[in-house]
């Protein structure tokens, strides 16, 4: 299998959302962008498949040598083989693929987070950095585009902690500020024992208010120049706003079960996002 359709399948296989706001996109930038999403689910797959911690570290620490090898033009990993041809034209670079693994350490060594400032920091490694790399290949002109990469990507990331509360919390993991939790009269207990509760409820509505208040923010910083070339983030925050209102509507039923879109929704809302933004 070439490195291309390894990483087609990878993010093909995921049935991730980020997969239908690729398909609209020019070849060379979607084999790119591809590329990227399937490194992400590498490296995330590392800390979500790995119960014996010092081991996910291990292969954390094997990617950051796959990412000096790709950038000294010795790529091996068929991801990294893939990235190789857009690290120049689309700005790719060591730093920024470094920050995500950052990212995926902070799940081995952290599994709560005592106030915002802190769950923002992990935001901005796990989601705000993929934000800034996708705008580079989807192409900017203004330099104003990665603040608004940045707070898409973060809206993203918090959309999916409210989505994940219930399975975050069977692998022990919480990702709500623990000092909102004490201000809305929500424990630990509660959530890892799937308590659901009129203050959980509370709760989650001011995180989910808080999630559009950063699609706001993202989408008050994109400039008109660049609105065409970045319809593909525009897609999966039409895709992710939509997920966000489906668990609204459902009454933030998220401690037992997991709200997702069809397919077909998915791909409605991504022509649709394509042919009017």
């Amino acid at each position: 299998m070439s490195p291309d359709g390894y990483c087609q399948q990878k993010a093909a296989g995921s049935g991730s959302s980020f997969y239908y706001s690729f398909l609209f996109l020019p070849r060379e930038r979607r084999r790119a962008i591809t590329a990227l999403y399937a490194f992400c689910r590498e490296v995330d797959d590392v800390v979500d498949e790995c119960n014996d911690a010092s081991l996910a570290r291990a292969k954390l620490d094997w990617w950051r040598g796959e990412i000096a090898k790709l950038f000294a033009g010795e790529p091996q990993h068929p991801v990294m083989r893939a990235l190789a041809p857009g690290l120049q034209p689309y700005g790719i670079t060591a730093v920024r693929l470094n920050e995500i693994i950052d990212g995926m350490q902070m799940d081995l060594d952290q599994t709560r987070y005592l106030d915002f400032a802190g769950l923002e920091r992990y935001c901005y490694h796990a989601a705000g950095v993929v934000g800034i790399l996708s705008a580079g290949i989807f192409g900017y002109r203004d330099a104003r585009t990665l603040e608004y990469a940045k707070n898409l990507g973060l809206a993203f990331q918090l959309t999916n902690i409210i989505r994940d509360v219930g399975e975050d919390a069977r692998k022990n993991r919480i990702y709500l500020p623990m000092d909102e939790m004490r201000e809305f009269g929500v424990t630990a207990a509660d959530v890892l024992s799937a308590r659901s509760s009129e203050a959980f409820v509370r709760l989650m509505q001011f995180q989910a208010h808080r999630a559009n208040t950063f699609y706001a923010k993202a989408f008050g910083a994109l400039p008109a120049a660049d609105r065409r070339a970045q319809r593909p983030g525009l897609i999966m925050a039409a895709i992710y706003r939509a997920l966000l209102a489906e668990i609204k509507s459902d009454g933030f039923e998220v401690l037992a079960r997991r709200t997702s879109l069809t397919p077909l929704r998915k791909f409605w809302l991504a022509w649709k996002t394509w042919v009017t933004a």
